[in-house]
């Protein structure tokens, strides 16, 4: 026959340790260690408004492989049509440009610059110009919406009262190198 007493001391400790069990939660459910339900739900809709969030965020990266091969495209594309691969093709644009808006090229100055790393060289150009006003702005106006790459550094007006408008231009462009 089963020893009962054992068994009573047995059920003893098993309800003690059982009691403790519900002692410990009762006191971390109620404890502020954990939070209310309130709280909870707070941080789970803060958590969830972070989520949404990273999201957005990583959201322009999506495709990233197909997006930077569009770039390379557009990239060659652009050093194509914007960058000369001779000198003679930017004199001949400054000058078409000039004829086209009624400006005379009075006097031209041309300098290579050093070679840059992506295969362009630098080309720095300074003009003397003289025409209208309305005739010179219109240039000005032409070569910075011209297909060819140029960046006008430096304008300076001048001239007569009587006479036409001089103007001083300064400008860069890039020539291809190795090509």
């Amino acid at each position: 026959m089963p020893d009962l007493r054992k068994t009573r001391k047995d059920l003893k400790v098993v309800l003690g340790v059982m009691l403790a069990v519900d002692l410990l939660a009762a006191a971390l459910y109620f404890s502020p260690l954990i939070g209310s339900a309130e709280t909870r739900r707070t941080e789970m809709n803060q958590l969830q408004s972070e989520l949404t969030l990273k999201t957005r965020q990583v959201a322009p990266l999506k495709d990233l492989p197909q997006k930077v091969n569009v770039a390379s495209h557009q990239i060659s594309d652009f050093y194509k049509r914007r960058f000369p691969s001779q000198n003679s093709e930017i004199l001949t644009e400054v000058g078409k440009l000039a004829s086209a808006n009624g400006v005379r090229i009075e006097q031209g100055r041309y300098k290579p610059g050093e070679s840059v790393t992506v295969g362009l060289q630098q080309v720095n150009m300074e003009y003397d110009l003289a025409g209208s006003y309305t005739s010179l702005a219109r240039f000005i106006n032409a070569v910075e919406r011209d297909d060819m790459f140029f960046v006008i550094d430096g304008v300076s007006l001048g001239g007569d009262p009587q006479g036409p408008v001089k103007l001083s231009v300064k400008l860069e462009t890039y020539l291809k190198v190795g090509s």
